[in-house]
């Protein structure tokens, strides 16, 4: 029944005033009638107000009755369940009675309207409001018609996953076929309408879509041609979702879907071609496209690479006719927000310390950052990408006709075209390119000095994808002139080509390395120019050039010249930035690189930045504590400057070594760093437990008095569920055992039961494992005892990593240490290694003993007296029944190599 509900008229006028002083461009007048819409929130028939002028009020102008509509909506998201019964039923009444306003921007208010009340939980309290929508589908009406199917997209958007569940009798069982009906209807929108709603349980393989799958594919067919453009993105989008879900019923029909998805990917309409293009993404990633896509190459190819030139469109967007645009201040809304990645530690391999593992930055396929928007040229790249991947060379005989041609082309955005295809093929065509390199790398960097900006930066980027090539080769040849001329694009008058150079040098550091310090001096000579040059926005990634640098050259930064030009201006940014600037987090990642690189060579700067990170971590925790108490009057703090701050400290104290114990002496961080060991946020507790790690190194004496501290809580957190803090505290777990000996005896129990479930866990990452064995093996070459009865649930794993790990000489010490220590009391347990794995651990124990042939070998071992050499021998052969092989290899180490008997005893 309708509500018998009517407006105060004066109440109704000061409404409509507020709701046309809110379209006014002045912010002073939107803030006020902003505070003045929130007060009248507190009036229980406001809401009444805002619908009655939405859906009664016809004699308004339309974007003053949505306007009312939009603010209802964000009402009904922020206050709902305190509405009374009266104004949701009231609100409620009134939508339906008005899906079919003759205005569309009106029925499109309405139906976000419904969808958000719906979204609130109320389907189950709304019981008619499916079947009525689905009842007005069949109206004659035009209006009412698309109104209701509008609605029912919107919710089939936002509620799929109830739309299938018994909670409201799977109603999908008499939409999905309804909504087939309506596939052949003649208005182009209500057919576009259909597809867009059985789409949204495609990828779900929804029950009631699968019993109809056949219908519902034939009825695409149908209208594959349809000359609406949205009905052909739709259909579109349909069977690249299908080519997911269920491939066994396209594959019979897969010849004439793939030259459908060729023409689609040429439509006119620049929404269609993307959403075509989208299908040889999906496709790649399946077995059977080699096969089914093999023989459609030589038409496909083309297709891909003349959507990868710019449109029109898209050279207005970025500017493309500005050539000189460095003196332009950034609009700050084009910085894209900064987010912290926090450590995770890994151990080198190599021998030395500990070291940051990251996961791969995305390989963006262009520099088109201003474009935001997931377009037909960045599709078409990925895709040509992917394909590169599956097809490798065998693509080398479409593409390179079409390269000859494009990157020589006499117009800049055919030649730029050309450019980001090579870019595009470089990961999966590499080994068929390597004979076109000597020609294509010289060409290249003659095209980044090309007069177009935009040519220059796409060089960039695909130079950056052969870097690995380049570097590879004689460095007089390839790897200094491209340096050279990167370098100077770095200083180049355009942001953009700025940029793209900064980007592409930081990778050129990356797989150069140490191949860089004979240009130190340059290298740093331009990095500390740009920073008098650069907009805002471009010294964040300057920021990530110069960590890259000081992580790809290390120690070989520790030169006071280089610490004079390289050290004045970042402190000078350091200095201007305030502690609550999101600036801060490249510039902390930058200095945390650096001055692990720089080492001792830090310690002039060192105090100043460390107190300011102290700073930093205190102030977070007592903001959050304030949060915690009073959630109404204090906002929670962005962790991700407690986050930086405790990862620049571990830099600290990994480059400054012993240098950081006084600094540690005289504050409060190992106070603060038990607080963030217990914060709710994963990310704090995996830096903590990273600077837990590098302190117990640097200066244990001030770590140990609060090892009981920290011990239960690194146990807590041995959880593979969040592999980064689970692999940090292992981490650091090991660290600490070796440090604190036979005392970590009361410890093991805490620890020892969840790293061997590690260990045993299928699936864990590398990282993970290895740190888990090293840890395994330190906490068994310090307690023995401990460790030895547990030594059956995890010697078969821990000796496959034990292989693994073999090449890392001072971890192998350890290993092979703990190895013989605890089988010297775990001797009568019968262990039945796998005789697969027994001959690969014979062949890397011969390895080892190769390397103790060395001086410094010797006199490593000699240090650890725990190294039982015949122990092992006996261990060996009591495993493999083969005393003969066995015993004849190490007679063979005992000849070769006298001073082992020095560890033998």
């Amino acid at each position: 029944m309708e509500c018998e509900w009517k407006p105060d008229e004066q109440g109704l006028q000061q409404i409509l005033q507020l709701l046309k002083e809110s379209q006014s461009p002045d912010t002073s007048t939107q803030r006020s009638v902003q505070q003045k819409l929130e007060q009248l929130n507190q009036y229980p028939d406001f809401n009444n107000y805002l619908i009655f002028v939405l859906t009664k009020l016809k004699t308004e102008d339309e974007p003053t009755r949505s306007l009312s509509g939009l603010i209802l909506k964000n009402n009904v998201k922020a206050h709902y369940q305190n509405f009374p019964n009266g104004v949701s039923d009231f609100i409620k009444n009134e939508c339906l009675q008005n899906i079919g306003d003759s205005s569309p921007l009106i029925r499109a208010t309405v139906g976000i309207l419904i969808t958000t009340i719906a979204s609130k939980g109320e389907l189950q309290n709304w019981p008619e409001l499916l079947p009525k929508l689905c009842l007005l589908l069949d109206s004659e009406d035009y209006n009412t018609c698309e109104g209701a199917f509008g609605a029912l997209q919107k919710i089939c958007e936002d509620s799929a996953e109830i739309l299938d569940s018994d909670m409201l009798d799977r109603p999908l069982n008499v939409m999905i076929p309804k909504f087939l009906q309506f596939f052949k209807h003649n208005s182009p929108k209500i057919r576009s309408h259909a597809i867009a709603c059985v789409n949204q349980f495609i990828i779900s393989r929804t029950q009631a879509l699968m019993l109809h799958i056949d219908p519902f594919i034939e009825n695409l067919f149908a209208l594959a041609g349809d000359e609406e453009p949205e009905v052909r993105k739709n259909v579109c989008r349909a069977l690249v979702m299908l080519l997911e879900v269920r491939l066994d019923r396209l594959l019979p029909h897969m010849h004439n879907i793939i030259e459908y998805m060729l023409q689609r990917t040429q439509d006119q309409d620049e929404n269609v071609a993307l959403e075509a293009c989208e299908f040889w993404l999906t496709l790649a990633e399946l077995p059977v496209c080699k096969e089914v896509l093999c023989g459609h190459l030589p038409k496909l190819i083309p297709v891909l690479v003349s959507g990868m030139k710019y449109s029109e469109i898209d050279i207005i967007l970025l500017k493309g006719d500005v050539e000189e645009d460095e003196a332009i201040p950034d609009n700050e809304q084009d910085i894209r927000p900064r987010f912290h990645r926090s450590r995770t530690v890994a151990q080198q391999h190599d021998g030395g310390e500990s070291i940051e593992e990251e996961e791969d930055d995305e390989d963006e396929l262009d520099d088109d950052e201003t474009i935001s928007d997931w377009n037909l040229r960045k599709c078409s790249a990925a895709a040509l990408d992917v394909l590169a991947n599956v097809f490798r060379d065998d693509l080398l005989l479409h593409i390179l006709p079409l390269l000859k041609e494009l990157l020589f082309h006499p117009e800049w955005l055919i030649k730029e075209s050309g450019i980001l295809v090579l870019g595009a093929i470089a990961e999966g065509c590499m080994q068929g390119m390597i004979p076109y390199l000597p020609e294509l790398i010289p060409h290249l960097v003659q095209c980044l000095s090309d007069k177009k900006a935009l040519v220059r930066s796409i060089t960039c980027w695909t130079l950056s994808r052969y870097a690995h090539w380049v570097v590879s080769q004689p460095p007089d040849i390839y790897l200094k002139p491209l340096m050279t001329e990167l370098l100077k694009r770095i200083l180049d008058r355009n942001k953009r080509v700025q940029e793209a150079a900064c980007s592409a040098f930081a990778t050129l550091e990356e797989e150069a390395c140490t191949e860089l310090v004979p240009y130190l001096a340059f290298i740093l000579d331009t990095l500390v120019f740009a920073f008098s040059k650069y907009q805002h926005k471009n010294l964040l990634i300057l920021y990530d050039a110069i960590g890259t640098l000081a992580d790809s050259v290390g120690h070989h930064l520790n030169k006071p010249e280089y610490i004079q030009m390289l050290m004045p201006p970042l402190i000078q940014k350091w200095n201007q930035l305030k502690d609550e600037d999101k600036d801060l987090f490249p510039l902390l990642e930058c200095l945390s690189s650096v001055a692990t690189a720089l080492q001792s060579g830090f310690l002039p700067y060192c105090e100043p930045v460390y107190q300011r990170c102290v700073n930093l971590v205190q102030k977070t925790l007592a903001q959050t504590v304030l949060h915690q108490s009073q959630p109404e009057l204090y906002e929670a703090p962005d962790k991700d400057f407690m986050i930086v701050a405790l990862d620049l400290l571990s830099g600290l104290a990994e480059g400054l070594g012993g240098n950081i114990e006084q600094l540690v002496a005289r504050g409060n961080i190992l106070t603060l760093m038990y607080q963030c060991m217990q914060d709710k946020m994963p990310e704090v507790r995996q830096s903590s437990f990273a600077l837990l790690g590098d302190l117990t190194k640097a200066c244990f004496q001030h770590v140990k008095p609060c090892i009981a501290n920290f011990m239960p809580i690194l146990g807590t957190n041995l959880n593979p569920e969040l592999i980064s803090v689970c692999n940090n505290a292992t981490w650091a777990i090991g660290e600490v055992s070796i440090q604190m000996g036979s005392e970590m005896q009361p410890y093991v129990p805490v620890v020892l039961q969840q790293l061997v479930e590690i260990i045993n866990r299928p699936s864990t990452p590398k990282t993970l494992l290895e740190n888990t064995a090293i840890t395994i093996g330190r906490l068994g070459y310090v307690c023995p005892q401990e460790v030895a009865p547990m030594l059956q649930q995890f010697i078969r794993p821990w000796c496959v990593l034990f292989n693994l790990l073999f090449h890392s000489f001072p971890l192998s010490v350890y290993l092979l240490a703990f190895l013989s220590t605890v089988l010297s009391l775990s001797f009568s347990h019968s262990l039945n290694l796998s005789t697969n794995l027994v001959p690969v651990f014979l062949k890397r124990l011969l390895l080892f003993f190769t390397l103790c042939a060395s001086i410094e070998t010797a006199r490593i071992l000699y240090k650890i007296k725990h190294i039982n050499v015949m122990l092992v021998k006996s261990f060996l052969v009591k495993e493999t029944e083969q005393e003969d092989m066995v015993g004849g290899l190490f007679k063979t180490f005992e000849g070769r190599y006298p001073y082992l008997s020095l560890c033998s005893v």
